[in-house]
């Protein structure tokens, strides 16, 4: 096949291509979830749902990996370069230059990073911002006088600019001010994603956003003393602009988590907290918009219609069900066989609390006393939403190498006060493994997706004595 120069304005069609609307069209499955979709597909280890996507863009959680929908063809539908952007531009491209492919492959060319031509003016960015998304003009100037938003002049969008501990553009990214049709959103070719749009003040406290539109939003709403705190937008969920300006700016020392109120920025949340911690950081702080994010906090405020909260279902099916456990009796002498007999009733409350019981006993024999109410305070606390992936037949398998390797530990001779806590864990991670897989289960009947016999709990292996 010719190789061919696609033109930027192919490019960037390709990649605001409505991903959603393709994806079904070739016969790919889909999900919508709140304002997203998931997209479902199946590889050598089972069936995933990680995936999610917004227009043109997509990120999968599970892998830590985003992009847009060239990439998106790329990755997961094995199509070349060429081939998917031109798929996606359904064969119609502006592209004039066409030489045929040499025996090696042409040389990538790395532009340099370039930031969007200005307008000579921004009136229309300035109307958008204000009138749309209703954010203070004050604070719209504050910014625009420090060249971190302007109107391009090209195609009248916003541009968010990302500096770096210099002042010099490293990075920005680029939004539609349309008020009908489709919108986008994208990331300036070769930014440095270490730098991201921000502001940094004189106090210890940094604010972290999705978006740059989250983060003028907060601002609105929060405006007294504003510029004494410091604010970074991620673009995303990436952690890296916030761990660079965590590094750059030492006297950073709280840090406030304020992602959107729907399933990925819950995610991202947990995450970066974790990632944040392992840095030494002690002092990691969730403040949620009421809403979806924090602006459409605001259109509330100004009475326009906006999205609401959109719960992370599993996660709170998971705390539900921990809740909810009760006390239960057992036999100290047959806490194996009882074990198995939880297990192959597939009754997942009775093996989730069998198993708490049989761990708290452990922990007491060990001169602990783990009583039922801080065995779910600690199965709560110790969940990780962003972790949980996968789907029944998954989840079933770890909840069946959990057991069998909880079988195995209660059936060594446990003599030190070490070997009862390592029972007393597994035992414990038994239960954890019982819960996740019970969600799940739920979630699958509750949007009634039909899954394979290996998944179905009438077809899982029985343990024999």
């Amino acid at each position: 096949m010719p190789y061919i120069n696609f033109s930027d304005d192919d490019l960037y069609r390709a990649n605001t291509a409505d991903l959603v609307s393709f994806l079904q069209s070739h016969g790919e499955q889909v999900k919508k979830v709140g304002s997203t979709y998931k997209y479902i597909y199946t590889d050598g280890s089972g069936t995933h749902d990680s995936v999610t996507i917004h227009g043109g863009k997509w990120y999968d959680h599970k892998n830590q990996r985003g992009g847009y929908a060239v990439k998106f063809l790329q990755e997961f539908l094995g199509f070349s370069f060429q081939d998917s952007v031109i798929e996606l531009l359904g064969g119609h491209c502006s592209a004039q230059t066409v030489r045929s492919v040499s025996h090696e492959p042409p040389k990538p060319i790395v532009k340099p990073f370039e930031l969007p031509e200005a307008n000579s003016d921004m009136r229309r960015v300035f109307a958008y911002l204000t009138k749309q998304r209703f954010i203070s003009p004050d604070i719209i100037s504050h910014f625009a006088h420090e060249h971190k938003v302007y109107e391009d002049s090209k195609y009248h969008n916003v541009v968010f600019v990302g500096t770096d501990e210099n002042g010099n553009p490293r990075q920005a990214s680029v939004r539609s001010t349309l008020s009908f049709g489709k919108t986008f959103r994208i990331t300036v070719a070769n930014s440095d994603t270490k730098y991201s749009f921000s502001h940094f003040g004189n106090d210890e406290k940094l604010f972290v956003f999705e978006a740059p539109i989250d983060m003028l939003s907060f601002i609105t709403l929060y405006q007294k003393d504003w510029q004494q705190h410091s604010y970074i937008a991620m673009n995303g969920v990436y952690e890296s602009a916030v761990l660079k300006a965590l590094e750059n700016h030492p006297k950073l020392r709280q840090v406030c988590l304020c992602t959107d109120n729907d399933e990925g920025g819950i995610e991202a949340a947990e995450r970066l907290r974790d990632i944040l911690a392992e840095k030494g950081y002690t002092e990691i702080y969730r403040l949620a918009p009421q809403q979806k994010d924090w602006n459409e906090m605001l259109k509330q405020r100004y009475g326009a219609e906006y999205l609401p909260a959109v719960p992370h279902e599993r996660k709170e099916l998971y705390l539900q069900s921990v809740a909810e456990l009760n006390e239960m009796k057992i036999n100290p002498n047959r806490i194996a066989n009882d074990l198995i007999a939880a297990y192959n009733s597939a009754d997942r409350v009775r093996l989730a609390e069998f198993s708490v019981a049989a761990s708290e006993h452990f922990l007491k024999i060990a001169g602990e006393e783990f009583p039922l109410d801080k065995m779910k305070n600690r199965l709560a606390n110790e969940y990780k939403c962003y972790q949980d992936k996968g789907t029944i037949a998954t989840k079933l398998g770890k909840l069946q190498n959990a057991l069998t390797v909880g079988l195995e530990q209660l059936r060594k001779p446990s003599q030190t006060i070490a070997d009862l806590k390592t029972t007393a864990r597994k035992l414990y991670d038994i239960a954890d493994c019982t819960m996740r897989l019970a969600s799940e289960e739920t979630l699958v009947q509750h949007y009634e997706q039909t899954e394979t016999s290996e998944e179905s709990p009438s077809d899982e292996p029985r343990f024999i004595c």
